[in-house]
């Protein structure tokens, strides 16, 4: 049975990415001050505006303007090719603090609202993410490396990718489809452009995939001059598929970038996905579904549910009570497992929250609790 699996991936200098970077960077610089900071900071951005509104409470003295205009301008938009600019946009500041009656419960470990969160790992790539998702990441990746280090200095900050991978027997075999999409100076012609992206981004990263059936797509509109934050609305959150494991998978729905830890609608899927790469890491199974269930005012999970889609090697019941017996699954303990007080959360909000080396929910350290099922 042959079947195709697509994930996309976008830049820092999308417009919703840039929005999510804004978020994240005033959640880290409260951090940095204040590690007890409670932050629900979104982010919306358009023509030569920026709009942050948010519910934060901290002792940290921080620039909100200051924040932004630095996190436009380090994304590249700081010239007038590239439709936007750090120095010319207005940034609207609307604040206020957590509502006491929340802050009472949060403050004291447990959840203060329901969530359902969702881990995924799959051992057909090296980073245990869908290998879809992982391939349009490197793509952004690489065509961020070429834009920066000036390789290809046409390149302006808006871009896109996206992969198709066909399935043989649920075996990632080839590469269907590529589409990449990236805002460029006028001075570049469409030939030139395809040229160059295939020469210096597609080859160098998925060469071992392609075949002579592959196609590729390279800004299919032939024309990507005006950036998207010009004449578009960026948000914080609407990228979500993004930041985790691509279409397939099952995700709560609630954005990651702009709020701190003590929310676990964030840190609750870290440590689902920490549990499935651990698990999946250990080989008692090929693919896992984790989902954990949190109930309001009420400290760890109401239920566990794993789905390893008939891949596992020893019962199902024996990882969930493994979990049970190994982790603590509560506000509290999740942060401190998982050293989550810190200012790492801007990093995070460009190529995916999973599959990274750099944050600490994608170690494999626990893997060995569960290769003792076997």
């Amino acid at each position: 049975m042959k079947y195709l699996i697509t994930s996309e991936s976008v830049s820092e200098g999308h417009p919703d990415k840039m929005c999510d970077q804004i978020s994240d960077a005033i959640l880290d610089a409260c951090l940095a001050q204040d590690p007890d900071s409670r932050v629900a900071c979104e982010t919306m951005a358009t023509t030569w505006t920026v709009i942050v509104s948010w519910e934060i409470t901290t002792k940290a003295n921080v620039n909100y303007t200051d924040i932004v205009r630095k996190t436009v301008n380090d994304i590249g938009y700081n010239e007038t090719e590239a439709c936007y600019s750090w120095d010319d946009i207005w940034v609207h500041l609307l604040i206020n603090t957590q509502s006491p009656d929340i802050a009472q419960w949060v403050n004291t470990g447990w959840a203060w609202d329901q969530w359902i969160m969702f881990g995924y790992a799959t051992n057909e790539t090296d980073n245990f993410l869908p290998l879809s998702i992982s391939l349009a990441h490197k793509l952004i990746r690489k065509l961020e490396e070429v834009r920066k280090s000036k390789t290809l200095d046409y390149l302006l900050p808006d871009a896109k990718a996206q992969v198709t991978i066909e399935f043989e027997n649920h075996i990632p075999k080839r590469i269907d489809t590529i589409v990449v999409s990236n805002q460029h100076r006028e001075r570049v012609t469409l030939e030139e452009l395809k040229e160059w992206i295939i020469r210096e981004v597609i080859k160098p990263v998925v060469w071992d995939l392609l075949d002579d059936n592959t196609i590729l797509h390279i800004n299919p509109t032939g024309r990507f001059v005006i950036g998207w934050p010009k004449w578009d609305c960026g948000l914080t959150g609407r990228k979500i598929i993004v930041d985790t494991y691509g279409w397939l998978w099952r995700h709560w729905g609630w954005a990651f970038s702009w709020k701190d830890p003590s929310k676990v609608d964030r840190s609750g899927a870290y440590i689902a996905r920490y549990l499935a790469k651990n698990i999946v890491a250990s080989w008692v199974c090929d693919k896992c579904e984790l989902q954990l269930w949190y109930a309001i005012w009420v400290v760890k999970p109401v239920s566990i549910h794993i789905n390893t889609f008939d891949t596992e090697k020893v019962e199902i019941e024996k990882i969930i009570k493994a979990i049970a017996d190994n982790f603590d699954l509560s506000s509290d303990g999740i942060i401190n497992m998982l050293d989550l007080k810190k200012p790492i959360y801007k990093k995070t909000a460009t190529w995916g929250h999973f599959g990274r080396d750099d944050v600490s929910w994608e170690k494999t350290d626990k893997k060995e609790i569960f290769e003792n099922l076997l």
